[in-house]
């Protein structure tokens, strides 16, 4: 089998991933927090983070190895162009999904304290979610634009 048909296979389902994953979280977070539901949220934060250290973090890992491979079986350098752009968005992107990744976590046990004690989400909870929500947009901006890059291959 073409290594490189092997790789870019790999690469378009990493890609896929991230942006099913990326755009699932969110809802289901969004929705969750829209109730109000302490317990809910926990349930629905606890979820999300086991979803984001399973699939995402593995798509994170896979797509800069795919992407690696791609680039030099294609001779694309690494340094110019459309490829030198999505892997500084990737950057980006990576920027604003970490510091998510641990709101999530927090968010998550916040949640979950709330319900020990039988009490509402607490303030910080909903500082924390105001902060995961402004993240997002970047995050998931960048990711929709290396798809864009990774398919229309701009002369840039």
């Amino acid at each position: 089998m073409d290594a490189y048909l092997v790789l870019k296979s790999v690469h378009v389902v990493g890609a896929a991933v991230l942006l099913g994953t990326g755009a699932g979280i969110a809802f289901f977070m969004v929705m969750a927090h829209r109730t109000g539901d302490a317990a809910f949220v926990a349930h629905t934060a606890g979820i999300v983070v086991v979803a984001d250290a399973f699939f995402t973090a593995s798509a994170v890992v896979l797509q800069p190895v795919t992407g690696y491979g791609l680039a030099k079986l294609a001779g694309w350098p690494l340094g110019s162009g459309w490829v030198a752009w999505s892997l500084a968005l990737y950057v980006v992107t990576g920027l604003f999904w970490l510091p998510v990744v641990w709101i999530q976590w927090r968010m998550r046990d916040l949640a979950r304290k709330a319900v020990a004690a039988g009490s509402a989400l607490p303030p910080e909870y909903h500082r924390l979610y105001r902060l995961w929500f402004a993240f997002g947009f970047p995050a998931f901006s960048a990711v929709l634009a290396i798809v864009w890059l990774m398919v229309a291959k701009p002369d840039i």
